[in-house]
């Protein structure tokens, strides 16, 4: 396979697939310069701005840009920032992408076009016009739970071939996958996990990474857990896994980001704000949000 010579060095370890903070209906600015300061100093690596995460589909196009640019502003260089420009129409995408570029992204994360279903055709042509839109290294996120498009093993190979798509984020939860990857894709095409409880095996089968939800909530113990892996210290990276597990069952015991913005807001971070059609989450996500906290002594 060819090597892809775009792919960033610092596209590794703990990143966070950021949640978008709301006050009064509105973007809270404020809240999220806080959150982006917490991620530095706690040794996240990247910070993934509008994504799924971050409520992308209920942000308007300016808003969501302008999470993306106050994401850098807050950044200063200290962590890099990667634009989510998910769309189920390309050149909305396209459109995203570049004006991440403009405001200085240092990479994008793109998922399939949801609700469509294309086909491979219309995959390989969605990512390619992404890939000639901008210059900046492209994350191909397969999210088959949330867009019903799976990415073939040998489809992201044929996509790992495009020189600007650098990586994959898998939440497929499939970990087989991750040996077919190594194998098919280009060298250098960095392999990503986006489930939270299947990171530590993730990256032993040759992963370099998460994009995590719970990184929100607990960064410092994302970040040593990544740090460990790639120290190869898998005995120290389960230990930090086992103690952070009640925290991922909780992320996902409802609509995300729900939990996650609860567990935020009890930290005192953020307000308890999403928008319609998603709602704050249950007793039930509560009780185990409150007891995960309180199993990571986080208050």
């Amino acid at each position: 396979m060819a090597e892809n010579s775009m792919t960033p060095s610092w596209l590794t370890g703990s990143m966070v697939a950021l949640v978008t903070p709301f006050y009064g209906g509105k973007v809270d600015e404020k809240a999220l310069k806080r959150l982006v300061d917490r991620q530095v100093e706690a040794g996240t690596s990247a910070i993934v701005a509008a994504g799924t995460t971050g409520e992308a589909a209920t942000l308007t196009e300016d808003e969501h840009i302008g999470v993306i640019e106050s994401c850098v502003k807050a950044a200063e260089g200290r962590l890099k920032i990667v634009g989510g420009v998910g769309a189920n129409v390309t050149r909305d995408a396209v459109t995203l992408a570049e004006r991440c570029e403009a405001i200085g992204a240092d990479g994008l994360m793109a998922t399939t076009g949801y609700y469509n279903k294309p086909n491979r055709a219309g995959l390989v042509a969605h990512y390619t016009a992404l890939g000639e839109a901008t210059d900046l290294p492209v994350i191909v996120y397969n999210v088959p739970g949330r867009t019903v498009t799976d990415l073939s093993e040998s489809l992201v190979a044929e996509l790992s071939q495009l020189p600007t798509m650098v990586a994959l984020k898998d939440a497929s939860g499939e970990l087989d996958r991750v040996a077919r990857h190594r194998l098919e894709c280009a060298e250098g095409f960095v392999l990503l996990s986006g489930e939270d409880m299947t990171a530590v095996g993730f990256n032993a089968m040759g992963g370099k990474g998460c994009i995590s939800v719970s990184a929100n909530v607990a960064p410092e113990h994302c970040a040593r857990l990544q740090r460990a892996c790639a120290e190869g210290d898998y005995t120290e990276a389960l230990k930090i896994q086992d103690q952070l597990a009640p925290l991922h069952d909780a992320m996902f015991a409802d609509a995300s980001p729900g939990p996650a913005k609860y567990a935020l807001s009890k930290l005192g971070l953020i307000e308890e704000s999403l928008r319609l059609p998603l709602t704050p989450c249950g007793e039930k996500a509560r009780l185990m949000v409150d007891e995960a906290l309180a199993g990571l002594d986080l208050h």
